[in-house]
């Protein structure tokens, strides 16, 4: 069965950009542009992982989060931002986030970071 990814950014090109790959490795796609609509999504289905950026219309990204972190505890976070602010990306691991990735991003990059937030990368080991 297919993992299932919620991307929550309101830049469309982003957006293109993470479904295009993320449905290339093999994942169903969700999307919302916003805040609001990713609380409806949340409550309607159940997703594997969510990536989300941090600002964003209607409810911020910071209150989103809280609102995962209680409702859904055990689905992985990743966040997408543009910040490079310290105090930024260490609240947001301190809220319970399980990744913090700065835009502009690798897609190799992050296709890597979803495959071991959601436990799909497949462990080897050198012997």
């Amino acid at each position: 069965m297919k993992k299932k990814i919620l991307v929550i950014e309101d830049n469309p090109m982003v957006v293109k950009s993470l479904e295009f790959k993320l449905l290339k490795e093999g994942y169903d796609v969700a999307t919302a542009i916003d805040g609001r609509r990713a609380m409806e999504q949340l409550e309607t289905n159940s997703f594997d992982l969510i990536l989300t950026d941090l600002m964003l219309p209607f409810v911020s990204g910071d209150q989103l989060i809280e609102h995962i972190k209680i409702n859904h505890p055990n689905i992985p976070i990743i966040v997408l931002s543009t910040s490079t602010q310290e105090d930024i990306i260490t609240n947001a691991f301190t809220m319970g986030v399980d990744d913090f990735i700065t835009k502009p991003f690798s897609p190799n990059e992050l296709a890597l970071r979803v495959k071991r937030s959601i436990g799909s990368l497949k462990k080897t080991t050198n012997r």
